[in-house]
C-alpha cells in the first residue's frame, strides 16, 4: 500500500480514502469515520486540518494523546454554520473571467471552492477563522456570529461609559476565545475584547473603534494562526495605516500584537477626537465608509494634521478608481453588465461610461472583460465623500446617426473599426454594402433586400470569396 498514491477527502464523520490509480485492478477506496494519519508530513497539507483528522508522531505520550482524542470525537455532533454568503454581492467571476478570489487564497481549512460564478462553502470543513469574511472586499462574505453590528455597538457602549467615568486612553485588545484565558494581566485602560476568531474582525470595525473613541487597538497574535491568515491580517493593518496617516493620524494605533507584548506600554495612540456615536448596522462597506468620513472630519475640524482630499493604497485594498483609454475604448459597455459593484453606469442619453468610486471594489472584473484592453483601474481612497459617490464620466463619444434615418444607434469610434475590420469581406465589396454599416439595424435590413446584389451573392454561396 506504501507504493499506491493516497488521495483524502472529507470530514468527521465522512472521509473517502482513495488508493492507487482508479484505472488499475490494485486500487481501493475506503470510507472512514476519523483519520489517524501517522506519517512524518501529514497527507492533508493545508493549515488547519478537516475536523476528525488526526495527526501525530511515534512517540508513546503523543500516542496516548490521539487515543483520548479519538474516544472524545465518538457520538453525535452538532456541526455549527459560521457564515453567511450572499452570491448577488460576490465579486468572483462573471461570464468565464475569474476576478476575486481572496476567500480562497486566505481560508485556511481549504473550505471554498469554485462553483461557476459564484463560490462554495463546504460548511462541514469550515471551522469558522473568518479571514473569509475580513478579506472579502464587496461584503458577500459574512461571518455569523457575533454580528459586526452587534460587536460594535457593544464596544461603543464600552467606551462611552468609560470616558464618562473620568477614563482616558482606552486601549482595545482584540483576542479571539480560545486564547482569552491566555492573556497577562491588563492595564487599568485596557479592555480585553473577545471575539470567537481574531480573523473574523477587520478594516471596518478597527476603523470603527477608533471613531468611537478608542485610542489603541491591538490584535494578539498567539503563534498558532496559520501563515496564510497572518498575511491577511497585516495586508488589512496595513491598509487601515495608509487611510490613518493620509488624514493625519498615527500609522501605529492599529497593530498585530504577539501575546507576551500585550500589557507593554504602546507608543503612540490617537489624539484626543469627539467619539461618534453612529451605528454600523448597515453593510460591510457603509460601516468602514462610516468610520472613515467620521475620522476624516475631525481631521479636517483641526484635531488631527490636516489630511489631504486623496490618498494611494497598496495593492490589495477594496477601495480604488478605474481609468479608460479614449484611444481603445469603443463604449460596448461589455465593463457595465460585469461589475460586481455597480460602479460602472453606461450614459442616460448619450454614449458615456460612467463611474462611482465608492461602488468600486478594485476586483479587476472590468479588465478582464474589456474586448479592447481599455480599463485599469488603482487602488486609492477619496476622502470627499461627495466627490466618491457622485457618478463621472470616464469616457463618452458623439453618437453616429444613421446616415438613413438619423436616428443614433451607435458611436464613431464603434463604426470606424467595424469598417475597417470588415473591408474585404465578400459580403462587404461595394460601396453601397460599406455604407449600409452606416445604417441603423431597421434601415439596414431594409436596404438589403432592395439590393438586388446583395441578395443574390447571399442566396449563390459561390459568389462568396
Amino acid at each position: 500500500m506504501g507504493c499506491r498514491n493516497i488521495n483524502i477527502s472529507g470530514h468527521l464523520g465522512s472521509f473517502s480514502i482513495s488508493l492507487g490509480d482508479p484505472e488499475k485492478p490494485s486500487f481501493e477506496k475506503l470510507s472512514v469515520d476519523i483519520i489517524v494519519d501517522l506519517s512524518p508530513e501529514p497527507l492533508l497539507q493545508m493549515p488547519l486540518k478537516p475536523l476528525g483528522y488526526i495527526c501525530s508522531d511515534l512517540e508513546e505520550s503523543s500516542l496516548s494523546r490521539v487515543l483520548i482524542e479519538v474516544e472524545s470525537l465518538v457520538g453525535t455532533f452538532e456541526k455549527p454554520r459560521f457564515f453567511n454568503y450572499d452570491p448577488g454581492l460576490c465579486a468572483h467571476a462573471r461570464n468565464g473571467h475569474t476576478a476575486c478570489t481572496q476567500c480562497l487564497d486566505a481560508c485556511p481549512a481549504e473550505a471554498i471552492s469554485s462553483l461557476a460564478e459564484r463560490v462554495s462553502v463546504d460548511p462541514y470543513l469550515c471551522q469558522g477563522g473568518g479571514i473569509c469574511a475580513t478579506v472579502c472586499p464587496s461584503g458577500a462574505m459574512q461571518y455569523s456570529y457575533p454580528a459586526a453590528g452587534d460587536l460594535l455597538s457593544k464596544v461603543k457602549t464600552l467606551l462611552k461609559v468609560y470616558r464618562q467615568q473620568g477614563g482616558e486612553n482606552p486601549e482595545l485588545v482584540f483576542v479571539a476565545e480560545a486564547d482569552f484565558e491566555k492573556l497577562p494581566l491588563l492595564a487599568d485602560n485596557q479592555f480585553a475584547i473577545e471575539v470567537e476568531e481574531l480573523a473574523s474582525v477587520g478594516m471596518e470595525a478597527w476603523l470603527s473603534c477608533l471613531a468611537y473613541g478608542a485610542s489603541h487597538i491591538s490584535l494578539v497574535l498567539t503563534g498558532s494562526e496559520a501563515p496564510v491568515v497572518v498575511d491577511a491580517l497585516e495586508q488589512q493593518v496595513m491598509t487601515s495605516s495608509e487611510i490613518l496617516v493620509a488624514m493625519g493620524y498615527p500609522a501605529s494605533v492599529i497593530k498585530l500584537t504577539a501575546l507576551a507584548d500585550v500589557s507593554s506600554s504602546v507608543e503612540v495612540s490617537m489624539p484626543e477626537i469627539t467619539a461618534t456615536a453612529f451605528s454600523a448596522a448597515g453593510g460591510k462597506r457603509q460601516t468602514a465608509y462610516m468610520a472613515i468620513d467620521y475620522l476624516y472630519s475631525q481631521a479636517v475640524n483641526g484635531q488631527a494634521q490636516q489630511p489631504v482630499p486623496e490618498v494611494s493604497l497598496t495593492e490589495g485594498a477594496p477601495f480604488g478608481a478605474a481609468q479608460v483609454s479614449a484611444e481603445r475604448c469603443t463604449l460596448c459597455l461589455s465593463c457595465v453588465s460585469a461589475c460586481p459593484g455597480k460602479a460602472l453606469m453606461e450614459g442616460q442619453d448619450s454614449p458615456q461610461l460612467r463611474f462611482i468610486e465608492q461602488n468600486c471594489i478594485q476586483c479587476g472584473m472590468c479588465t478582464l472583460t474589456c474586448p479592447e484592453d481599455a480599463i485599469s483601474i488603482s487602488p486609492r481612497l477619496l476622502f470627499e465623500h461627495d466627490k466618491r459617490k457622485t457618478p463621472r464620466v470616464l469616457f463618452e463619444e458623439e453618437p453616429f446617426n444613421c446616415v438613413s434615418c438619423g436616428k443614433p444607434f451607435a458611436t464613431h469610434s464603434v463604426i470606424d473599426r467595424m469598417t475597417e475590420r470588415l473591408k474585404g469581406h465578400w459580403m462587404y465589396n461595394d460601396e453601397r454594402a460599406m455604407r449600409r454599416l452606416q445604417m441603423c439595424e431597421d434601415c439596414r435590413v431594409v436596404d438589403v433586400v432592395q439590393d438586388e446584389a446583395a441578395m443574390q451573392a447571399g442566396l449563390n454561396p459561390i459568389n462568396r470569396q
